[in-house]
């Protein structure tokens, strides 16, 4: 017996500790774990003046910054969520904000606004914080400087610092908690720990699994709690911040078709081809001589432009909006033009001065091959010239090319809102250059130019252009070059050369080839069968009309089907 006691004492003691051990895991699965998170890292706060955003119910990537206890969001974070219209000039200091009736510009790093109105006269006001300040490159904006021009609500959280900001108000559902508790950062109790809530605390319901909810607490920290510590769920209408109302902006647009022509000016006695010009058209009613060329990086340009022509335009009916172009500016850089608040000034003023001394009708804008840089200060350039032209009912209308894929950051969508009309260029679907010969504007190109267009911008303000020449292409061992022609021209080649011509269904144009020796000599044709393909399109869209470029290069039968269009109602 006394040998057997040993025994049974070992078997009870093994007994007990595979109980403790058993327990101790049965303990640790099911218990509820007590680690924290460390909130700064869960945010990903980088020093001391970081904040997190909360935008809506998603943390997003970009961050707030406090600075002497003001929050600020840097230049790209407010033209992404809140405003484009902001503008940055690092080369005078200023961040500029344009309406449809003023300018106005702060001195980087102060307090202070000037506004100026569409006569250049100035007014003042201050604000008891820097409006704006740099650090290191980046511009940041203060939040409720920026609250002037946007709607959204913001609350600003320490410890750790974050901030919750709306600009959406949809119904959302929210909950109480029935019993103290914790927020996890994933649903499960072996998870880290967030943050607490108390029993009574609401919470909006984010998204709702078997066991647990994904909830944002009124802190603004988005975790998992369990289900069985919510109590009933109910609606919330949240009120909505309207204090900011987007402003209109009224335009000069007419409440007829446009038929506009460019009529190509080289010098002062080119004016006096105006009537030579415009014998043959039917239905002209706007004629665009090019007159103003940028000479220099401060806004200089030359002029052609004569009050007697203005004059012999008037008497036959026809509105003037001069060129404004930059096509033979070889000498100029068009983002030092347009990204200098001083030299944009410039600029406008001296063509409101033009538009006075010739009794302008309106301007065209026709700045081409604008870099990527300089898409930021030529649609600020747009808006800022759209202010006194929108007091003093001079038309402003900007040309842009289809490629949009190669011009989005001509904001085709922001011409649409402060310009009066916006032309498409409807041709160069094949140009000089090109590395495959081709038309000039297939009837898919242009479809496409308008459709794209139309899309961003209201059809009664878009204008497509139609070219009046044809590209002669020639293609051989030393490559392919080609020759724009007038219609009459690119019919006397396809005579004196005895093409056939065929219609192609695909580019809606008549084509023709020919081989020459080791060369093949292509044409697709402008004529009036594919122009009046290309109205019919345009009709389709509705839009505001149609313009051409250029005078004298059509055939005379081109007006007819233009007339027909002008007069579809």
């Amino acid at each position: 017996m006394k040998k057997i006691i040993p025994v049974i004492v070992a078997v009870i003691l093994i007994i007990l500790i595979g109980a403790a051990g058993f327990g101790a895991k049965l303990l640790e699965k099911y218990s509820y774990s007590k680690e924290r998170a460390d909130l700064t890292e869960y945010f990903g706060i980088a020093g001391e003046n970081d904040v997190p955003i909360i935008l809506q119910d998603e943390q997003i990537e970009e961050h707030a910054k406090i600075f002497d206890g003001i929050c600020y969001f840097d230049m790209a974070t407010v033209h992404k969520y809140f405003n484009d219209r902001f503008y940055e000039d690092k080369s005078e200091n200023s961040l500029l904000y344009t309406t449809p009736d003023m300018v106005y510009a702060n001195v980087i790093g102060t307090g202070t606004v000037t506004g100026y109105d569409a006569d250049f006269v100035e007014s003042g006001e201050s604000y008891d914080y820097t409006i704006s300040r740099y650090e290191g490159e980046a511009l940041y904006i203060a939040v409720d400087f920026v609250k002037k021009y946007a709607n959204f609500s913001y609350e600003l959280f320490t410890e750790p610092n974050h901030m919750q900001i709306y600009t959406e108000w949809d119904r959302r559902q929210t909950a109480s908690v029935t019993k103290d508790t914790q927020v996890r950062y994933q649903g499960g109790i072996k998870s880290d720990i967030l943050t607490d809530v108390s029993a009574g605390d609401q919470v909006i319901i984010l998204e709702e699994m078997e066991t647990w909810t994904k909830v944002k607490t009124q802190d603004s920290v988005i975790g998992y709690v369990e289900n069985k510590r919510l109590g009933e769920k109910t609606e919330e209408e949240p009120v909505p911040v309207t204090d900011y109302v987007e402003p209109e902006y009224p335009s000069n647009t007419r409440d007829y078709k446009i038929n506009l022509g460019w009529h190509v000016i080289g010098g002062v006695g080119g004016n006096d081809t105006l009537e030579e010009t415009v014998a043959k058209t039917k239905g002209l009613n706007v004629i665009s001589p090019t007159w103003f060329t940028l000479t220099g990086n401060e806004g200089e340009f030359s002029s052609f432009a004569t009050t007697s022509y203005v004059e012999r335009a008037h008497e036959m009916g026809l509105e003037v909006w001069a060129l404004v172009g930059n096509v033979d500016s070889v000498d100029v850089d068009l983002y030092t033009v347009l990204s200098k608040t001083s030299n944009r000034r410039r600029l406008i003023l001296q063509l409101l001065a033009a538009v006075r001394e010739y009794n302008l009708d309106g301007l065209n804008i026709d700045f081409e091959n604008v870099s990527l840089d300089a898409g930021e200060p030529f649609i600020q350039f747009i808006r800022e010239l759209s202010i006194p032209c929108r007091k003093y009912g001079i038309v402003l209308s900007v040309d842009n090319y289809v490629p949009m894929n190669h011009t989005d950051h001509y904001d085709r969508a922001e011409q649409g809102v402060v310009a009066d009309y916006v032309i498409i260029m409807g041709y160069d679907e094949h140009y000089n250059g090109s590395d495959e010969a081709g038309s000039v504007a297939s009837i898919n190109f242009v479809e496409s130019g308008i459709k794209n267009t139309v899309a961003e911008v209201p059809k009664e303000k878009v204008i497509n252009a139609l070219p009046f020449y044809t590209r002669i292409w020639e293609t051989g061992a030393d490559g392919i070059s080609s020759q724009a022609v007038g219609m009459e021209m690119a019919q006397t080649y396809v005579s004196d050369h005895g093409i056939a011509t065929r219609w192609d269904e695909v580019t809606c144009q008549n084509y023709g080839e020919f081989q020459d020796g080791d060369r093949l000599c292509q044409v697709w044709l402008e004529d009036a069968e594919s122009i009046t393909v290309k109205l019919n399109i345009m009709e389709k869209y509705e839009i505001a009309g149609v313009a051409a470029w250029r005078l004298g290069f059509e055939t005379a039968d081109i007006w007819d089907v233009i007339e027909e269009y002008m007069n579809e109602p």
